[in-house]
């Protein structure tokens, strides 16, 4: 029996990227309470690796107010889902214009457990050769560049990569053994 009984669910917004759902619940000892959270699907996360150093993506993130360096990342449009490989293949070359000859899935995560369903797949990939960008109007402001891995442990370190999933990712491929 799960810790919490979930006894309605109802959809209270919703946008082409989101659903913000308020769900009446009853605990474990019988009290009841609501609990809302963000229903997302899951997106795809890709560590672009080259000659010992990663390319990042950086944008403009409303909700935080600034600018972040992130490994690329994204979901499909519409709420829709989409298999975690060909979306983690699509995501890198619409943001960065890189394809990769292999892409390594290095695990499944979830961003924010207390907050939304969503997770993610880290995929690490190789043999990349570039191309042309093709971003949304909601990216029209990234850019992209190469920095090598010593660089981006120091950005990690003085907190100007602050982005949580891009540092749990890097935290799967420093301990990845493929």
């Amino acid at each position: 029996m799960a810790d919490i009984e979930r006894l309605s669910s109802t959809v209270v917004h919703e946008t082409r990227y989101m659903r913000l759902r308020h769900d009446e619940i009853r605990r474990a000892d019988g009290s009841l309470g609501v609990y809302s959270y963000v229903d997302k699907p899951d997106f795809a996360l890709i560590i672009p690796l080259e000659d010992d150093g990663f390319h990042l993506v950086e944008q403009y993130r409303y909700p935080i107010g600034r600018r972040s360096w992130e490994f690329p990342q994204g979901t499909m449009p519409d709420l829709a889902t989409a298999d975690p490989e060909h979306l983690a293949r699509e995501e890198l070359r619409q943001e960065t214009g890189l394809t990769a000859a292999s892409m390594r899935h290095l695990g499944h995560l979830h961003c924010a457990p207390g907050m939304t369903v969503q997770g993610y797949d880290v995929f690490l990939a190789t043999g990349l050769r570039q191309g042309q960008a093709e971003r949304e109007a909601e990216e029209q402001d990234l850019c992209q560049r190469w920095f090598p891995r010593r660089e981006v442990e120091d950005m990690i370190r003085e907190g100007v990569i602050v982005e949580s999933c891009s540092l749990a990712a890097y935290s799967l491929l420093l301990l990845d053994r493929g």
